[in-house]
C-alpha cells in the first residue's frame, strides 16, 4: 500500500516518535510505501508532500514538534475542500491516510471516513481531553515542563514575598493544571471545569502568607470566575471557531493585589509547554501508538483510532474520539483542594 501521513493542530512532543514508528514498521514489516503530507490538512488539500521513508525518520525520536509541519486548516470550511483532498490523494496514489491530531483534526478525519476516504486516526493533544483514550502522548511532557517551572518559581516567590500566578494550557479541560499543580505543590489550582470565587482565592493567598511562605496559583487558560466572564486577550478565532484564549493569569494577579495588598506577578508558560524533547513516557506511548496505527492500516481497519486503555493499545471508532470531551471529574478536584491555602 501507499500510505499518507499527516500531523494537524498544535504541535506536540511525541509526534515524531509516532511518525518514526509508523514508517519503520510499515516499511520493514509490511513493505508499504509512505508519503508525508505537509502542514496538516493543508497538505492533502493543496497537494503538499515530502518523502517519508526510513532515511527521513532517522534520529527524530527525541525531537519535539513534527517534521511534517502542522496547521489548523479545516477543509470543510473551504469551498470544494473535500473534493480537492480526494483528487490529490488519488493523484498521489494514496490507498490510506494516517491522521495524527486532536479533536479538530480527528473530527475532519471522521467526516472524511464517512465520505469514503480510508483514514486511521492517532490521538494527539497535550490537554489529555480526548474521551476515547486514557492518556495522550505529549501530556506527560507538558506536565513535567509546567512542574519544573513551578518548582523554580517557589524560590523566587518566597524571596520576594509575592504571589506568583502560573497560567498553563487547558481550554476546556484542566488536566495539565491539575497534575502540574499537584506535582509542583501549588497552593491554589483553578480549572475550566469549575468557576472560581476570586474572594476565596484571595483568602487562600492571605492564609498562605500567614505561614511565612509565598503562594503559587496555577490556572488553566480557560478558567473563569463565578461571574462567568471569560478573560480574553483577543476575539480572534481559528479555522475551527476556537477563540484564542489568554489573559486570565494577568487578571488574577491584578485582582489578588487589589484584594490583599500583596504584590502578585504572572508567568504565562504558553507554547513552552509544547516545545522540546518528549519525556520517556511520551516517547514510549507515541511509539506504541504508531506501531498499532500501521497495523490498523495494514489490516484495512479504516475509520478507527488507536487508543490507550489501561496498558493496552486498542482500536475504537473514529467517531468516538470526538464524541465527548474528557474533563476533570469533581472528585479529582476535591483531592487537590486539601492542599489549597
Amino acid at each position: 500500500m501507499r500510505i499518507g501521513v499527516l500531523t494537524g493542530g498544535g504541535d506536540c512532543p511525541g509526534l515524531n516518535a509516532v511518525i518514526r514508528a509508523v514508517v519503520r514498521k510499515g516499511v520493514s514489516t509490511y513493505g508499504h510505501e509512505f508519503v508525508g503530507f505537509r502542514d496538516g490538512w493543508r497538505g492533502p488539500l493543496e497537494g503538499l508532500t515530502r518523502p517519508l521513508g526510513i532515511p527521513e525518520v532517522r534520529g527524530i525520536l527525541p525531537r519535539g514538534g513534527t517534521i511534517l509541519g502542522s496547521s489548523r486548516t479545516n477543509p470543510f470550511k473551504i469551498e470544494g475542500g473535500v473534493e480537492r483532498i480526494k483528487a490529490n490523494l488519488a493523484d498521489n496514489g494514496i490507498d490510506a491516510l494516517i491522521a495524527i491530531g486532536g479533536e479538530d483534526t480527528l473530527g475532519v478525519a471522521s467526516k472524511l471516513t464517512d465520505l469514503g476516504v480510508n483514514v486511521i486516526g492517532v490521538p494527539k493533544t497535550i490537554d489529555n481531553d480526548l474521551g476515547a483514550t486514557d492518556y495522550t502522548f505529549g501530556f506527560d511532557t507538558a506536565v513535567n515542563i509546567a512542574m519544573e517551572a513551578i518548582d523554580r518559581l517557589h524560590t523566587t516567590a518566597e524571596s520576594h514575598h509575592r504571589t506568583l500566578v502560573v497560567e498553563v494550557m487547558g481550554r476546556h479541560a484542566g488536566w495539565i493544571a491539575l497534575h502540574a499543580g499537584l506535582a509542583g505543590g501549588a497552593n491554589v489550582i483553578l480549572l475550566p471545569e469549575r468557576n472560581f470565587d476570586i474572594e476565596q482565592v484571595a483568602a487562600y493567598v492571605e492564609k498562605r502568607f500567614q505561614t511565612q511562605y509565598a503562594p503559587i496559583i496555577v490556572v488553566a487558560e480557560g478558567a473563569t470566575p463565578l461571574e462567568g466572564q471569560m478573560q480574553l486577550s483577543s476575539q480572534d478565532k481559528d479555522a475551527f471557531g476556537h477563540v484564542r484564549l489568554g489573559g486570565i493569569g494577568q487578571w488574577l494577579a491584578a485582582e489578588i493585589e487589589e484584594r490583599t495588598g500583596k504584590e502578585a506577578r504572572t508567568v504565562v508558560l504558553g507554547h513552552i509547554q509544547r516545545g522540546g524533547t518528549p519525556t520517556a513516557f511520551d516517547r514510549v506511548l507515541a511509539t506504541r501508538i504508531g506501531l498499532h496505527a500501521i497495523d490498523a492500516a495494514h489490516d484495512g481497519d479504516f475509520g478507527k483510532m488507536v487508543a490507550l486503555r489501561g496498558t493496552d493499545i486498542t482500536r475504537v471508532p473514529l467517531a468516538d474520539a470526538t464524541r465527548e470531551l474528557k474533563t476533570v471529574p469533581p472528585e479529582r478536584y476535591t483531592e487537590a483542594e486539601v492542599f489549597f491555602g
